[in-house]
């Protein structure tokens, strides 16, 4: 017999269905109930209602409306016994979403890329959302079994094997988690127990309850869920979405509440683990330590960043584009983490954001791409659509010689042509109506062709996103994967570039003429974004490490750069 236990305070009496028999529960203290199986199938029946799968469930076999499945994570036999993940300060994270990395779109697929991505120089592999979720492919972040694997993608034992197999490449693993809301299809939680609160609002659906009436065991939920990836399946840290739409007024946040419980895991186990936040709060207390009354998330996402780099290389000013898109904007990022650090957005219409004060730039991931930023445009376009050749090795050299963590989405490196558009599988006819026309009229609302916006529903806009890996043969695909991975091997081989202190960063630039340097330490970045060749002053002997048009020509206290082109270099001490 299997004992089974569910926090269920809602309902009058609970009972198991397994093996078309039904198991009574016994009711325990603040709303818990206990009870025994025969079997490893298994739903709940609440006051006689439909079969539910388990809150808790550790697998779906036939998706969210299916009966959950036990699963014994002691008989998974892990080989990374030795394994240390590398710190986050000198990490190249790659993006990656099982269902279009490969056409398989599997756990088992993804693990036979994994030498490739090691020749990347790439260190750490985050996975979007793999949590189940609606459907057979998704872009992950709607799941409503948030302890169980998609199955799609071959569920527990298939992602075990994938980390095991990353670790014994030298590869560590984040995993992408959702805790601000929970998808539309297949979300009972409400009818177990009070997870979700009318006081706040979120753009995806309910907010869950985190500071309300019964939140002691939600929080315990999503805090439960987060150690059990860093426990039963190894993950070395995680990326929590959107943490500005999780609302918490409690004197303890829930985000400082998983910071120490992750700390003591780490504590207990002997591995290094990471929290990542996404957040467009531009506040510096999420990744301010405990100890200096912060919530002590190691790092987080710097969309401000990537704003002020994409508006510059692509000249677009639409939606919070309009706050960026001049030089002064990309040096404010690259010196100080934030540009919004307390002064006036003209998108938000107020005062907007901190300073970062004594938060060193090792704790911001940069990027040029990510999920995002390119799937929430409306046709999913990539920065190898959006920008010539030269300003993509522009954005490209940027981001590997910043003063933050780099990171790479998914065929970036090789100015993938596939597009990642929006795509989901509802199953439910009326959700997937109101998918397919939210999409259309969210972009109609910019003066977008509804006809031209892809159908998030239509398989096509999924298949369209797969990654075609027969383009790095390709000559334009080869140069571009080429300077990618000569950026990362000039950013690991230089201690200036991966020490993370924004004093040691300094920024040159001439708005008007279009050019920008960046100093670190002995390490020279020279770019010219303007269409017409330009000379910048140069005042110390440099050696060329990399150029990305080799036609630039140097004089005693000068440089001039082709159009659209990027150097880096090193100073040459006498």
């Amino acid at each position: 017999m299997n004992s089974i236990r569910v926090w269920a305070p809602k309902p009058s009496r609970v009972e198991i269905r397994a093996n078309g028999t039904l198991y009574p529960m016994r009711r325990e203290p603040n709303g818990w109930w206990t009870g025994e199986i025969d079997g490893v199938d298994y739903s709940f029946v609440l006051d006689g209602g439909p079969p539910l799968p388990d809150p808790r469930s550790s697998w779906q076999p036939e998706g969210v409306h299916g009966p959950s499945r036990l699963v014994d994570h002691a008989e998974f036999q892990w080989t990374d016994q030795r394994w240390q993940a590398p710190p986050l300060s000198s990490a190249i994270v790659y993006e990656v979403h099982i269902g279009t990395f490969t056409p398989e779109g599997t756990f088992e697929s993804a693990t036979a890329k994994l030498d490739y991505i090691k020749s990347l120089g790439v260190t750490h592999v985050q996975l979007m959302p793999v949590q189940e979720f609606s459907g057979e492919w998704g872009w992950g972040y709607d799941g409503v079994d948030l302890f169980a694997p998609h199955h799609a993608y071959r569920g527990p034992e298939g992602l075990k094997r994938f980390v095991d197999v990353c670790h014994s490449r030298g590869l560590a693993v984040l995993l992408d988690v959702v805790y601000n809301h929970l998808g539309p299809v297949g979300n009972y939680l409400s009818q177990f127990g009070p997870y979700f609160t009318d006081f706040y609002k979120t753009p995806w659906g309910p907010a869950v309850n985190l500071d309300g009436a019964d939140s002691t065991e939600v929080r315990r939920f999503f805090c439960d869920n987060a150690l059990m990836w860093l426990s039963d399946y190894h993950f070395d840290g995680l990326r929590i979405d959107a943490i500005h739409a999780i609302h918490d007024s409690s004197a303890i946040h829930f985000l400082e509440q998983l910071a120490q419980e992750v700390d003591e895991l780490e504590a207990k186990t002997g591995r290094h683990l990471v929290l990542i936040a996404e957040s467009d709060l531009n506040d510096p207390r999420i990744i301010t330590p405990r100890e200096a009354n912060g919530f002590g998330i190691d790092a987080q996402w710097s969309d401000d960043f990537h704003h002020a780099l994409h508006a510059v290389l692509t000249g677009e000013r639409d939606g919070y584009y309009s706050d960026f898109g001049s030089l002064a904007n990309l040096a404010k990022s690259l010196k100080r983490g934030y540009v919004y650090d307390g002064c006036y957005s003209c998108f938000r219409r107020r005062t907007h954001g901190r300073p970062p004060v004594g938060i060193a730039a090792n704790r911001f991931l940069g990027y040029l791409q990510n999920h995002d930023q390119i799937g929430n445009r409306a046709k999913g376009e990539r920065s190898s659509e959006l920008m010539s050749p030269g300003r993509l090795k522009i954005g490209a050299a940027l981001v590997m010689c910043s003063p933050f963590v780099p990171m790479i989405f998914q065929g970036e490196e090789f100015a993938a042509s596939t597009p990642f558009q929006y795509f989901t599988n509802h199953r439910d006819p009326d959700v997937a109506r109101a998918v397919s026309e939210g999409r259309r009229s969210e972009f109609a609302a910019f003066g977008w062709d509804p006809k031209q916006i892809p159908d998030p529903q239509d398989p096509a806009t999924f298949a369209r996103s797969k990654l075609n890996w027969g383009e790095r043969e390709h000559r334009s695909h080869a140069e571009i994967l080429d300077w990618y991975k000569r950026l990362v091997e000039i950013r690991l081989s230089n201690g200036d570039l991966t020490n993370g202190r924004f004093d040691r960063v300094e920024i040159h630039f001439d708005e008007e003429q279009r050019w920008l340097t960046m100093k670190r330490g002995a390490m020279r970045v020279l770019c010219n974004v303007s269409s017409q060749a330009r000379r910048l002053p140069s005042l110390e002997p440099l050696e060329v490490l990399l150029a990305s048009n080799a036609d630039f020509k140097r004089g005693p206290d000068w440089t001039e750069l082709p159009p659209e082109s990027a150097v880096i270099a090193r100073e040459i001490f006498a």
